[in-house]
């Protein structure tokens, strides 16, 4: 772009305001600039805009990213105008307009206002969102922006940012990849929100439609992967003027963004206050049934260990000799409307892509199957929402693109697709059968009957009650959550989220081979614990509730009302739970390694144990204990935090287990008392086990005793010295005589442990396990302290149960401020040993 006159003077006019402007500030006027190595910052020190070379890059681009992840940008201005020397600046030209300014090339890039401004100045948010205003405009909501970042999205979409259709202009605002991880400008693959009656996202590869959710139902996207419900909030918003799609987080301290990158996968990002790196909550596509229209038309899409593709019901292939899919699926009958039809319902789908689809919200779900069942071009109907009951009518009217089966947490529905009555003559022949056969078969029956009843009348009345626990179960756990939502100020839409599958006794006991012996894994304060195997292949722990636990109903509801409403990687997984009969069964998903106590305290097992597999064990169970106190919407203190409630899986993660002890705090609660002490010996904390007061602090306490425990291999109840009687005296002992470092299980190679991080997991442990509550960490500096290395940590004092400790004198406080409570009279004491 050539110089205009003016150029070269207004050029040296901003690089000498420049040279004598210092830019520690989140604004740019036409009087400053921001050259190569300067950097404009938001106020809360969140981002940053200034110059950067991504990757091996010799070019130099104008963006913003995250201030503490530097690596991270989400946003690049001059994506197809690479700079090639250090002389840019970024200014606000004479028009207004914010400009991007080299010595050779002039304007490389424009925010391109049609209109002159007086009197503009360009600030960047705590949002991410880089902005142009009028500088005396006391109003600075979004509809007062002369321009803003968020509108020419590149490859993230961040909280607040909008992803959609703007009616009045026409502008779509949508994510493009990278090209490389060195190249910023446009690749070849977008995420886009797509209209088609009702709103989808898709990916796109040029053209060509690679992968599509499901489509909205009025709470998320159908199938779509993300289901994090509980640190983000996705939005719809259709409006006169606008179709978008957002998202906001319920926490301030995660960061989180939305991501496409060059390869076309799109990813959910999540970095909490003390992380060290990105989590990767979800990538999508991920399987093969995730691509668009993998099977072909009028088929669904399985994923087991492969995809399995096959035709829908009424459906059937045409080509018998075609082995590859995609295959096509034809109408299992020449044509429509001669023969008597009906439809199949089937359960967790992902809805077909709105291809020639109608939408009638006013319409339920009866009113929707008579409609479609008159129309003979219909081939199924659903409902187009998921809140208030059976709302919204949609019928499809050709093919059926894109099905697959939803499988897990993902946002399945239900449809009901038409297929042929193919026998209709064989119901006369049923009705027949009812009213002459049935009364001569039902008579003796009926007697039979009677007397049965009035002989185990009490055991019926035992196995209706089960019906009523279902029932109250699910009733608990909706009214519960929305009760603490309400309080926090969320909402409670989501309470259709709580309700737990519940299997048949039949199906389980024929999933462990009717509860044989060969089958069990162990047995625990709950009950015994099998494996088994569901009819899908799916491998589960079935924990079935013994008649001698002193564990109870109390317990196995709180439980599943516990994890009906917690998803975290470092949580054990609830898929269902049986209550036939009498049963108390709970299904969880299989953890193959069984759990930490098993290798730590077996002399061959914990050699398997290296230094690596311990210090993600114990950075894994402190992720998992911050998510109950902090990150989840319900703050949930767990209470019996030991080493055999923790499970490993194939690859050694951890995952937190056994929520029968776990309240739920809600609101502003910090501490709650109970007289009924339940818990194990040696992990209890001090406040709890003598005067019955529980905190996030009592977890904390579990937790470094658990610290010490996988580090050296010993339980905490041992004995290890004679000035000692279990492991936190030992740990003490070893700690004023600053030999900390031979605590470390000597099954552990030296080269592989590094010393300074070992003393400081001690140190941090021994933090974790002081007498006070008030002296001790909350979890996420806990995390902190583990995974700074830079960080100074204060020196424990002596922990608590050392021998030389009067615990009856001590005061114990969870506010940080010291405060003596009365000892409560423990009316019932269960300390389970272990």
């Amino acid at each position: 772009m050539g110089n205009p006159p003016f150029f070269f003077t207004f050029r040296c006019f901003v690089f000498l305001l420049g040279s004598l402007l210092s830019l520690a500030t989140d604004t740019i006027t036409p009087a400053t600039l921001i050259g190569d190595g300067e950097k404009l910052v938001s106020s809360s020190q969140i981002f940053e805009l200034g110059f950067f070379s991504p990757g091996k890059s010799k070019y130099k681009y104008l963006g913003i990213w995250y201030k503490q992840v530097p690596d991270t940008v989400v946003w690049v201005a001059n994506r197809n105008s690479p700079i090639v020397d250090s002389n840019a600046v970024l200014t606000i030209g004479n028009n207004g307009n914010l400009v991007l300014l080299n010595q050779t090339d002039g304007i490389i890039w424009s925010s391109n206002l049609s209109r002159e401004v007086k009197n503009p100045v360009a600030q960047l948010l705590d949002t991410g969102n880089l902005v142009l205003r009028e500088n005396f405009s006391s109003n600075t909501s979004e509809g007062s922006y002369l321009w803003q970042s968020f509108d020419c999205p590149s490859d993230t979409l961040l909280i607040g940012m909008k992803m959609g259709w703007d009616l009045k202009t026409g502008r779509e605002r949508y994510l493009t990849s990278w090209r490389t991880a060195d190249d910023p400008s446009p690749g070849n693959f977008t995420f886009r929100l797509e209209i088609r009656v009702l709103p989808h996202l898709c990916i796109y590869n040029g053209s060509v439609k690679l992968s599509c959710t499901g489509p909205w139902n009025g709470l998320a996207f159908g199938a779509d992967p993300t289901n994090t419900s509980y640190l983000f909030r996705p939005i719809v918003e259709q409006k006169e003027d606008e179709i978008i799609y957002r998202y906001e987080s319920y926490s301030s301290r995660i960061l989180m963004m939305l991501k496409i990158n060059p390869s076309g996968d799109v990813q959910r990002l999540i970095w909490h206050e003390m992380s060290t790196g990105w989590q990767v909550f979800f990538t999508a596509p991920n399987n093969f049934c995730q691509l668009y229209g993998y099977c072909g038309a009028n088929s669904v899409c399985s994923v087991d260990d492969t995809a399995n593709c096959e035709c829908l019901k009424g459906f059937k292939l045409k080509l018998q000799n075609n082995q590859t899919w995609p295959r096509e699926c034809v109408r299992s009958h020449s044509s429509d409307c001669i023969t008597r039809e009906r439809f199949i319902k089937f359960d967790d789908i992902k809805l077909p892509y709105s291809v020639d689809v109608s939408l009638n919200e006013s319409m339920n779900l009866k009113e929707c199957e008579a409609e479609c069942l008159k129309n003979c071009t219909c081939r199924a109907y659903a409902n187009s929402k998921v809140t208030g009951g059976d709302s919204g009518c949609l019928m499809w009217f050709g093919d059926l693109i894109d099905v697959r089966k939803i499988t897990g947490y993902n946002n399945g529905q239900p449809i009901y697709i038409r297929v042929t009555d193919s026998e209709p003559g064989n119901k006369k022949l049923l009705w027949i059968i009812v009213v002459l056969v049935l009364p001569v078969v039902l008579l003796p029956s009926f007697y039979i009957f009677r007397r049965r009843r009035r002989k185990h009348k009490e055991k019926e009345n035992m196995e209706a009650n089960w019906d009523l626990l279902a029932f109250d179960i699910n009733m608990s756990i909706t009214t519960r959550t929305n009760e603490l939502c309400e309080a926090d100020g969320e909402g409670n839409d989501k309470s259709k989220d709580s309700w737990l599958p519940l299997f048949s006794l039949a199906s389980v006991s024929a999933a462990t081979e009717n509860f044989s012996t060969q089958c069990k894994l162990g047995e625990g304060g709950f009950g015994p614990v099998y494996k088994g195997r569901l009819l899908n292949g799916q491998e589960v722990a079935v924990k079935r509730l013994s008649n001698q636990s002193g564990q109870g109903l109390t317990e196995f509801k709180n439980e599943m009302m516990l994890i009906a409403k917690l998803q975290h990687r470092h949580l054990v997984r609830l898929f269902g739970c049986c209550i036939e009969q009498g049963e108390n069964i709970l299904i969880y998903e299989y953890m193959p390694n069984k759990s930490l106590d098993v290798f730590l305290f077996d002399p061959k097992k914990k050699r398997l144990l290296g230094w690596q597999a311990r210090v993600r064990i114990i950075e894994g169970i402190a992720q998992g204990l911050l998510y109950l106190h902090q990150y989840s919407r319900l703050r949930i203190i767990h209470r019996d935090l030991k080493a055999s409630n923790i499970l490993l899986d194939s690859d050694m993660n951890p995952k937190i287990s056994d929520f029968g002890m776990a309240r739920i705090f809600g609101g502003d609660e910090l501490q709650g008392n109970t007289k009924r002490i339940v818990g194990t010996y040696g992990y209890m904390s001090p406040e709890y086990a003598l005067e019955g007061l529980y905190s996030i602090k009592s977890d904390v306490f579990s937790f470094g005793v658990l610290m010490l425990e996988t580090l050296s291999s010993k339980r905490n109840t041992g004995v290890y010295n004679s000035d000692s009687s279990n492991l936190l005296g030992y740990a003490w002992g070893l700690w004023k005589d600053d030999r900390a470092h031979e605590l470390m299980d000597p099954v552990i190679k030296q080269d592989e442990v590094s010393l300074p991080m070992l003393i400081r997991y001690i140190n941090v442990a021994l933090l974790c396990v002081q007498e006070n509550a008030a002296d001790r960490p909350i979890m996420s500096d806990v995390i902190s302290m583990i995974e700074n290395e830079h960080l100074n940590l204060p020196s424990p004092k002596e922990p608590a149960f050392t021998n030389s400790k009067n615990m009856n004198n001590s005061s114990h406080s969870n506010s940080g401020t010291s405060q003596f409570y009365s000892v409560n009279d423990l009316t019932v004491s269960l300390i389970y040993p272990r």
